[in-house]
């Protein structure tokens, strides 16, 4: 799905910090847990509920195309569905961006069609927060105490034109991505910049947990959490958090100004759930997380067998949510290397801003670059036009701002 980094990006002292901690310490706790995460049921700052008692599935992933939203290769219809940000408040489907992090409570998915219903949509990144180093060698930047790694796969936002490049140290920026706990670092799926923040934010595993002096570490950050009024029960060392903190350190740590369960899966229980991410704790080929959710493979189909079943993998799980545990149906393999990224996504919509000398037209608000297709269904490039209803498939640019078409079909 996407290209990592080779491991020499991040130092072996610190893989092995993370390896050790997260394998033996988040998933114990993780299937230990009952009731949901902090993603699910939530009130908005408008006072409506965030869920929907007529949901039956649940998905977690990144939008990868629009036609309306597709993630994990299911196209949600979102005309009517409420978006959230990962407070509760109000967004507009406007707010849904390629390379976004979303869960999508919704109904029933039909698996032969690849469609659904989204009712509910939250977004959520996983850090905001000033850049502290930039490593080009290894397309990296370090924030908040973590390290960020940026693939052919990374979607910058139009305040980052020219990409990875535009990248500089003191930078404030918002990042969404998937944690990799084989090398230790978060895997960028989309980068924007932002202009101001009253607060940084941070998902990630809690370690060095002292409840004396009110402490924890997420990576190499040190948290401070004295001033937090409501603490999840859930804090524990190898848990996922979510915490805000305060955008200037005190004494070197980060003061947390709000705690929350940082588990992705919802507070429901959803007959259809489905999950794509990194395995990111691991006892064996039936009992891991992804992305922090834990899984319970006993009676799962392995698509790909269970040896390839390791911590690192990258997975899609479909099945139950039961208790804050997936009870998974089925597991497979997701492609990881680099080898075809030419069709990673995909948008349906209306031609706009044709520009012919260019060979470039916007389609749900993304740049697309049709200058080397290789296939074209049921029309040419002469045919092209504003308001012409297309499907669009293709990766991204170097500088990850758009996208570069590699079949252009006709869409009724």
């Amino acid at each position: 799905m996407v290209r990592i980094a080779t491991r020499s990006s991040v130092p072996a002292a610190s893989r092995r910090q993370f390896l050790g901690r997260l394998s033996a310490l988040t998933l114990s706790l993780g299937l230990a847990a009952c009731g949901g995460g902090g993603g699910g049921g939530g009130t908005d700052d408008s006072g409506h509920n965030g869920g929907s008692n007529s949901a039956v599935s649940f998905t977690s992933g990144v939008i990868s195309g629009f036609g309306s939203i597709i993630v994990n290769g299911v196209r949600f219809d979102d005309s009517a569905a409420t978006v959230l940000d990962d407070k509760g408040g109000r967004l507009s489907r406007d707010d849904l961006h390629l390379g976004s992090q979303v869960e999508i409570e919704g109904g029933s998915i039909d698996r032969n069609s690849g469609r659904a219903t989204a009712l509910t949509i939250r977004i959520g990144s996983e850090l905001k927060g000033r850049v502290t180093a930039v490593n080009l060698g290894a397309q990296s930047i370090s924030m908040l105490g973590q390290t960020v790694l940026v693939t052919s796969n990374t979607v910058f936002d139009d305040s980052l034109g020219g990409g990875f490049s535009a990248i500089s140290v003191g930078q404030l920026l918002e990042v969404h991505a998937r944690f990799d706990a084989t090398q230790g670092a978060y895997v960028a799926s989309r980068i924007e910049r932002e202009s101001s923040s009253s607060e940084f934010k941070l998902r990630g595993v809690v370690a060095d947990l002292d409840t004396t002096a009110m402490t924890f570490r997420i990576g190499s950050a040190v948290i401070n959490y004295a001033s937090v009024t409501a603490v999840p029960a859930t804090l524990a060392n190898g848990a996922w958090i979510r915490v805000r903190v305060q955008p200037t350190q005190v004494a070197g740590q980060w003061v947390a100004t709000a705690l929350e369960d940082g588990r992705r899966s919802s507070g429901d229980d959803r007959s259809e759930s489905e999950v794509r991410g990194f395995i990111t704790a691991w006892t064996s080929a039936t009992r891991f997380s992804v992305d922090g959710t834990p899984v319970n493979a006993d009676s799962a189909e392995f698509k790909d067998g269970r040896s390839v079943i390791v911590l690192g993998a990258f997975v899609e799980v479909e099945g139950a949510l039961r208790d804050g545990v997936l009870v998974a149906r089925e597991v497979k393999l997701e492609d990881s290397d680099d080898s075809h990224h030419s069709e990673d996504f995909e948008l349906h919509g209306q031609i706009s801003g044709l520009n012919t000398a260019a060979k470039r037209f916007t389609l749900r608000g993304v740049t697309v670059d049709y200058s080397q297709v290789a296939e074209w269904r049921d029309l040419s490039e002469a045919s092209l036009a504003d308001g012409l209803s297309v499907e669009v498939k293709g990766g991204l640019s170097p500088d990850g701002n758009t996208l570069m078409a590699s079949r252009i079909s006709r869409e009724d």
